[in-house]
C-alpha cells in the first residue's frame, strides 16, 4: 500500500464513518483499494501515474466494469488523502448516505 492508502486505511479502520471497509479486495478481475461491500462503494486512491492518458482509459474501463457489477466508484488523489483527509472522509460519508 502507498502512504496515502495507508493513511486512509487508518482513518477507515478507526470506524470514523461507522461502516466496514475491506482493503486490497478482489472484485471480479480487479483488486480495489477499498470497498464497503454492504453499501457497494469502491474507493480508489490514485497516484500521479493516473494522470497519464493510457492509465485514464484503463481507469474508465475499470470503473465501468465495477459499475456494471453494481458498485459505485469514487477516486481521490494521493494529495487529497494526505493533505485534506477531512474532505475525503466527508465525501465518502456523503456517498454512503
Amino acid at each position: 500500500m502507498t502512504l496515502a492508502e495507508s493513511f486512509l486505511w487508518q482513518n477507515l479502520r478507526a470506524n470514523a464513518l461507522d461502516h466496514k471497509f475491506l482493503r486490497q479486495h478482489v472484485i471480479g478481475d480487479y483488486i480495489v483499494d477499498f470497498v464497503c461491500r454492504d453499501d457497494g462503494l469502491v474507493i480508489e486512491v490514485d497516484g500521479a501515474y493516473h494522470a497519464e492518458r493510457e492509465q485514464q482509459i484503463d481507469d474508465e474501463i475499470r470503473t465501468h466494469d465495477l459499475e456494471k457489477m453494481g458498485f459505485r466508484v469514487i477516486r481521490f488523489t494521493n494529495e487529497e488523502v494526505l493533505y485534506d483527509i477531512e474532505a475525503v472522509l466527508e465525501e465518502i460519508e456523503n456517498q454512503l448516505k
